[in-house]
C-alpha cells in the first residue's frame, strides 16, 4: 500500500534472496512450468492427502484489496486518533503478526551491529516515515488522492536509481514513462486550473511519503543487498524498529487517548495485522511463486482500489481530472519498470 509497496516493503533487498531461494526449492522438488505454477507430472504432483496452497491469483487479488483499502483505513482511523498513534497502533499490529510468523518458522533474527543499523533507517524510510507522512496528509486530502500520490513511488524511485545506481541505466522509453508519469500527477492535481481547491500541505505530504520508499529500497540495495539474511526475518526485524521509532516519538507530539472509539481502532488494527503483517507474508510467498515482475503488479491496482473505496463507503468527491490523471500516472509508472531484454 502506501507499498506499502511495501510495500510492498523490501522487495528489493529480498529479490535476489527470494528468487534464489525459489530456484533452489525447485531444483530439489518440483519443476514448474511457464507461468510458475507447479508441473503436473508424476512425480511432483501432490498427493491426495496433501493440502494445495490457495491459487496465487485469489492472493494477488487479496493483496491488491488490502493494500487499496489501506488508505480508506488511514482515513477512518484518525477521525479519532493522532496520525502518530494510527501509524504506532499499525506497526504493533503489523509487528505482532510477522512476529508470530517467524516463530512458527522458527527462523532466527538478523545478526550483527552493522546490519541492525541498517535496518534501522530502512525502518525510517520504509515505514514510520511515510506510514506517519500519510496519516498526517490525509487529516486534509481524500484518501483516494493519497492511494494515487502512493502510485508515484516508481516514478521517484526511476529518477532516483539514475543518480543512485550507475547500474541502472534509463532508456528512452523508461524516460518517456517518468514524463508521462508526472503528466498524470498534474492532471489528478489539477494544474490547469491553478491547483484551485488542493490543499497544497497534504499533498506535499503525500508525494513525499511516496519519495520516502524508492529512497529507502535504494538505501537497502546499497547496504544489505545479498546479505543472506532471511526476507522474513528481517523484515520483521525492520517493523520492530519502526514500532520503536514510533513509541518514542508519539508520546513527545500527542497526548493519551481519553477515550477509544470502536470503529478507528478496529481500522487501525486491520491496517496494522492486514495490512501491513498479512500482506507482507502473502507478497513474499506471490514473490516466491510468480516471481518479483508478477508480484509487483500489484501496485498498479491498489490506486483503482483506493478511489473506489473512498468514493464508494467515505462519500470522497471525484472529478474527471483524478481517474484520467490516475491512469496515465499507472501508464507512466508501468513504462519506467520496463528493461532491455538483454
Amino acid at each position: 500500500m502506501c507499498y506499502e509497496v511495501m510495500s510492498e516493503t523490501v522487495m528489493t533487498m529480498t529479490t535476489a534472496t527470494a528468487t534464489s531461494t525459489t530456484a533452489s526449492a525447485a531444483s530439489t522438488t518440483a519443476s514448474t512450468d511457464s507461468t510458475g505454477s507447479p508441473s503436473t507430472s508424476a512425480a511432483t504432483r501432490p498427493s491426495a492427502g496433501s493440502r494445495r496452497p490457495l491459487d496465487w491469483r485469489l492472493r494477488f487479488g487479496f493483496l491488491s484489496l488490502i493494500w487499496g483499502f489501506s488508505f480508506l483505513l488511514i482515513k477512518v482511523g484518525t477521525e479519532s486518533y493522532a496520525p502518530f498513534q494510527v501509524t504506532l497502533g499499525r506497526l504493533a499490529f503489523g509487528t505482532a503478526v510477522l512476529a508470530v510468523a517467524i516463530a512458527v518458522k522458527r527462523e532466527r533474527l538478523p545478526r550483527g551491529a552493522r546490519t541492525w543499523a541498517h535496518l534501522t533507517v530502512a525502518a525510517l524510510l520504509l515505514n514510520a516515515l511515510p506510514f506517519s507522512l500519510f496519516a498526517y496528509a490525509e487529516l486534509t486530502i481524500p484518501s483516494t488522492l493519497a492511494g494515487i500520490c502512493n502510485a508515484t513511488s516508481p516514478l521517484w524511485g526511476m529518477a532516483l536509481s539514475v543518480v543512485a545506481l550507475s547500474e541502472d541505466r534509463p532508456t528512452r522509453v523508461r524516460v518517456a514513462g517518468l514524463g508521462l508519469g508526472f503528466l498524470g500527477v498534474l492532471t489528478v492535481l489539477g494544474a490547469w486550473q491553478g491547483f484551485s481547491g488542493l490543499d497544497a500541505r497534504g499533498t506535499a505530504l503525500a508525494l513525499l511519503a511516496s519519495l520516502s520508499y524508492p529512497v529507502g529500497w535504494i538505501y537497502l540495495r546499497r547496504t544489505l543487498a545479498g546479505s543472506g539474511g532471511s526476507p522474513l526475518s528481517m523484515t520483521g526485524a525492520q517493523l520492530f524498529l519502526a514500532t520503536l521509532q514510533l513509541a518514542v516519538v508519539t508520546p513527545l507530539f500527542t497526548t493519551f487517548p481519553t477515550r477509544f472509539p470502536v470503529l478507528p481502532l478496529l481500522a487501525i488494527a486491520a491496517l496494522g495485522a492486514l495490512g501491513t503483517g498479512l500482506a507482507l507474508l502473502i507478497q513474499y510467498g506471490l514473490v516466491a511463486e510468480v516471481g518479483p515482475t508478477t508480484a509487483q503488479m500489484v501496485t498498479y491496482f491498489i490506486p483503482v482500489i483506493a478511489t473506489a473505496a473512498g468514493v464508494a463507503l467515505l462519500g470522497e468527491s471525484l472529478t474527471w481530472s483524478t481517474p484520467v490523471g490516475a491512469v496515465i500516472v499507472l501508464a507512466g509508472a508501468a513504462l519506467t519498470q520496463l528493461r532491455d531484454r538483454a
